[in-house]
């Protein structure tokens, strides 16, 4: 699960910085965004050594969302209404779900 975390926060590093690249008109916001998703695509196959695709894809969509929307309400002004934040807590649901209760998230 360390290489999946890494790859969950690599990913979110990278997706923040994609509103500063402009485009990627932005020299070090571009960077950021190429050598996030490169991380986090380097440690997702990692991942994949132990977890399932299906799983650890899910797991690391469903983290990546709630955080980038995390970022984005703290850090760039992004409202969440109450259906964004029922929609973020049945995401988290499904991860702890997984995570918790699920046999398949480990072959």
């Amino acid at each position: 699960m360390v290489f999946l975390s890494v790859a969950i926060v690599s990913e979110v590093v990278a997706t923040s910085a994609l509103k500063s690249s402009n485009g990627f008109t932005q020299f070090w916001p571009s960077v950021v965004v190429v050598a996030g998703y490169a991380v986090a695509f380097f440690f997702l196959s990692l991942a994949l050594r132990t977890l399932s695709v299906g799983i650890a894809y899910a797991i690391w969509s469903g983290a990546g969302i709630v955080l980038i929307s995390l970022v984005a309400w703290l850090f760039l002004g992004q409202a969440l209404d109450g259906p964004a934040i029922l929609g973020l807590a049945l995401i988290v649901a499904g991860v702890v779900i997984l995570n918790v209760f699920s046999r398949s998230t480990i072959h």
